[in-house]
């Protein structure tokens, strides 16, 4: 089995007040997920990596992440959050991007109910301040943000995107358009990576079949190619629709006709080149 590197998941301590998004459909994400949960799903799946990514918007939570990190060899990386649009930005990019570990930057943009918040004068600004400290953006939209994200990637062609979850698209409608057209659009951009994850919770939860999600990971192959595309759980928000393994082993089936070559870069290599990860474990990509 070709070990993996898990690009996308999360950890929290559970209550009610600080994670609010988790609504009353969601029972099975309302207790702690930590590192111990999250290596055993990772060893049954063959992945000997992952980078943990926030899901809250406090440095607390980012500060947190990269204690986790310092403490557990396999956490490679961390997707925090910052205030982009905060006056004292840059010394606060400072401050966390010293803790070695910290590997992008992720905004809630799914959730602002101003579908053009990313191209907000301030927001441009803070984009603007990630790379000087080589951190990436990780881009959290839904299918029809994506046309502001495609302004966003040209106002900075030399800042290293990461799209999350494929953009989201219709999945439990079973609509391709408008989000094939306008996800070829920013895979246009050479400088957008994108993860193969968050499909199933896309679908419905309850009566999902892969045949369901295969077109859009057709898709995404096609738009990005294998150079581009990398693995992600979201877990333990995949929960909801289905378990660690079974989306490993569901990613792992689809790219099995694909070389050794390209079955490496999406499980391993291409999450190390966008996020500059490096383990003794890392195999030749």
């Amino acid at each position: 089995m070709i070990p993996a590197i898990d690009a996308h998941h999360h950890l929290w301590i559970y209550s009610p007040e600080e994670y609010g998004w988790i609504g009353g459909q969601m029972s099975v994400l309302k207790r702690d997920y930590v590192p111990a949960d999250l290596r055993r799903e990772m060893e049954h799946a063959g992945v000997t990596g992952s980078v943990a990514v926030q899901a809250r918007q406090t440095i607390g939570e980012t500060e947190w992440l990269l204690d986790l990190a310092a403490e557990n060899d396999f956490l490679l990386g961390v997707v925090g959050w910052a205030p982009l649009t905060a006056a004292d930005l840059e010394e606060r990019l400072g401050r966390l991007s010293a803790r070695g570990k910290l590997k992008s930057v992720r905004h809630v943009l799914e959730d602002e109910p101003d579908d053009q918040y990313m191209l907000r004068p301030d927001f441009q600004r803070g984009i603007a301040r990630l790379r000087p400290f080589g951190l990436v953006y990780d881009i959290l939209i839904r299918e029809r943000q994506l046309p502001a994200a495609v302004e966003l990637v040209d106002a900075h062609p030399e800042q290293v995107f990461v799209l999350d979850h494929i953009a989201k698209p219709r999945i439990k409608e079973r609509v391709m358009e408008p989000w094939r057209t306008h996800f070829s659009e920013i895979a246009h951009r050479p400088n957008v990576y994108c993860k193969l994850s968050g499909m199933a919770t896309e679908a419905d939860w309850g009566k999902w079949t892969v045949t369901d999600l295969r077109p859009y990971f057709e898709i995404a192959l096609d738009c990005f190619g294998p150079g581009r595309l990398m693995f992600g759980s979201d877990w333990p928000v995949l929960r909801l629709a289905g378990e660690y393994s079974q989306w490993a082993e569901i990613v792992r089936q689809w790219i099995g006709p694909l070389s050794d070559r390209e079955q490496r870069r999406i499980l391993f290599g291409t999450a190390c080149d966008a996020y500059s990860l490096t383990s003794p474990a890392t195999p030749s990509t």
